[in-house]
């Protein structure tokens, strides 16, 4: 019988639900449990596809092709394994769902309501994922604030299976916040009880609270959220400040959530082993180096746009005994002031990451050229790697090299529209998607990296190096390292002159686990740390 954990969030988004649901999976997960985890949006959005990163921050692609919300790249990450894209439940999925089955005639003479209609669709989904998974547990964070209307039907579903699936079977666990007044310094609980107080409301009593705090919390404002909040003080848990995020989960078990959990659902569970889990995590808290990334996007004042960037480029910052230092960098900036260019010199390395539209384009073209002439170690994402293609075109004399994404006019379009993507109307779920094989050249960069020559590794685009241009670039000195099994794609680019000069077409970062990095990455971390010793700029 599968169990299941809900988390609920209450006072404000962005307090770490999503870090909080991976860590009681990873928590059970040392205990010898088989652990998935589903993240439900109450949107109206059929996928986070559309969407744009500064609304909902990253959008997570898993192998099958999914475009989901960014936490359930945290789950496979702190989990390490591979979700599906059925793993992300959104209200849109829910009523297509319902409103197609009573169209089909398959409720015939029902008045559709939300209930039951509407939350049996949404414990189906929830049950059937979990089932395909072959979980024994299965954590479902519940997406919003307790109070937003999008997610009473989630909620009410939550409510109804512990009805249905039995007390021990089902638990809820809150996440909440505890703001500390600078003034007097004192931890205030009102949020907390006012949250759990709407919860409440709906039918739900959680069975704990983990409580967002700077510090851990004094044993008063304990007292007074298990007394407020009617539930025991041992079932009260904080989420510190931490070094890393991968440190949470050890840090709730310490507290004692993983025994609390196990005796609450009746868990016959083994002893919990984090050896690997903390020996993992020395190279996250206490490295012995530094290097200092310049992330040069369009969506750079909003970190969360970036995460599986922000996270691989940690991996394997972790797997070269360094501390990573990202600088998120506006490429408007050089476009207004190109003498800013000069501003990255004093970083190890540079990073173009993946995007849509013209805005900042210009500005990413000249900073991977700066990376090329100043022999600064350079990795580009998807449109890095589509920029890096139009930025070596026009330095070997292809002037107006583009891509017909950004003019479609160009007179070298060097970079172009995929042949079947000329037909698709429909914005959503219609890029090339998901994990697909990849051939890497012997004796190349990338080979080196992979060690390997066939890869899998996940994709989301609708343009592509022209295949018209290739041989005059390729002559020019630049080389593509890595095709589609058909010969047809370009996957990898390098250029064999410099220290670190690789891009993707695909994103490696959606693969990355703290416990080994993408091979990208860790070669290009490798690099920009090279470049830091020799310049006597290393030490953390």
């Amino acid at each position: 019988m599968v169990r299941y954990i809900f988390i609920t969030g209450g006072v404000m988004s962005g307090i770490g639900k999503g870090v909080t649901a991976a860590s009681v999976g990873k928590i059970l997960q040392t205990r010898g449990m088989t652990v998935t985890a589903i993240k439900i949006d109450p949107y109206l959005n059929v996928d986070a596809g559309t969407m744009n990163p500064y609304i909902h921050g990253e959008v997570f692609v898993t192998e099958d092709g999914g475009e989901t919300d960014m936490d359930l790249g945290t789950y496979e990450r702190f989990l390490d394994v591979n979700i599906s894209k059925e793993h992300n439940i959104t209200t849109g999925q829910i009523y297509i769902s319902v409103i197609g089955k009573e169209r089909k005639g398959e409720l015939l003479g029902k008045c559709i309501q939300i209930i039951p209609h509407i939350t049996d669709e949404i414990k189906d989904k929830i049950r059937s994922t979990a089932r395909k998974s072959k979980a024994d547990c299965a954590i479902i964070e519940i997406g919003g604030t307790v109070g937003d209307i999008e997610s009473l039907p989630f909620l009410e579903a939550a409510r109804q299976m512990r009805l249905e699936e039995g007390p021990s079977n089902v638990s809820y666990v809150h996440v909440t916040l505890v703001p500390v007044l600078e003034v007097v310094g004192e931890q205030k609980t009102k949020p907390t009880q006012h949250s759990v107080q709407e919860l409440r409301r709906i039918g739900i009593q959680p069975d704990a609270v983990v409580v967002r705090s700077q510090s851990a919390l004094k044993p008063e404002p304990k007292r007074k959220i298990a007394l407020f909040c009617n539930i025991e003080e041992r079932a009260v848990f904080t989420s510190p400040d931490v070094r890393s995020v991968y440190e949470l989960p050890l840090v709730l078990d310490d507290q004692g959530l993983g025994e609390y959990l196990s005796k609450r659902m009746l868990l016959k569970t083994k002893k919990p082993d984090w050896k690997a889990w903390r020996k993992m995590l020395e190279g996250f808290v206490d490295p012995k180096n530094q290097v200092k990334i310049a992330v040069c996007g369009k969506y750079a004042e909003l970190a969360d746009s970036y995460v599986s960037i922000n996270e691989a480029l940690r991996h394997a910052g972790a797997a070269n005994d360094s501390l990573v230092k990202i600088s998120w960098v506006e490429t408007e900036t050089f476009e207004e002031d190109p003498s800013r260019l000069r501003e990255l010199d004093s970083d190890d390395g540079i990073l173009i990451p993946g995007g849509f539209g013209a805005r900042g384009t210009e500005g990413k073209i000249m900073a991977i050229s700066h990376a090329r002439r100043k022999n600064i170690p350079f990795l580009g994402i998807c449109f890095g790697f589509q920029m890096a293609i139009v930025e070596f075109a026009r330095q070997i004399g292809l002037v107006g090299a583009n891509s017909t994404e950004i003019r479609p006019d160009a007179e070298h379009p060097v970079i172009d529209l995929m042949p079947e993507q000329h037909s698709v109307e429909q914005k959503g779920a219609t890029m090339r998607l998901g994990a697909n094989e990849i051939v890497l050249t012997p004796g190349t960069l990338a080979y080196q990296l992979y060690g390997r020559r066939v890869i899998s590794e996940r994709h989301r685009h609708r343009y592509e190096a022209n295949q018209k241009y290739l041989a005059r670039l390729e002559e020019a000195g630049l080389v593509f390292s890595g095709r589609s099994t058909d010969g047809l794609r370009m996957e990898v680019l390098e250029i064999p002159s410099q220290l670190f000069h690789l891009a993707t077409q695909f994103h490696g970062e959606f693969k990355s686990r703290p416990n080994r990095p993408a091979p990208p990455y860790n070669g290009f971390i490798a690099s920009c740390l090279k470049r830091a010793l020799a310049r006597g700029k290393s030490q953390s």
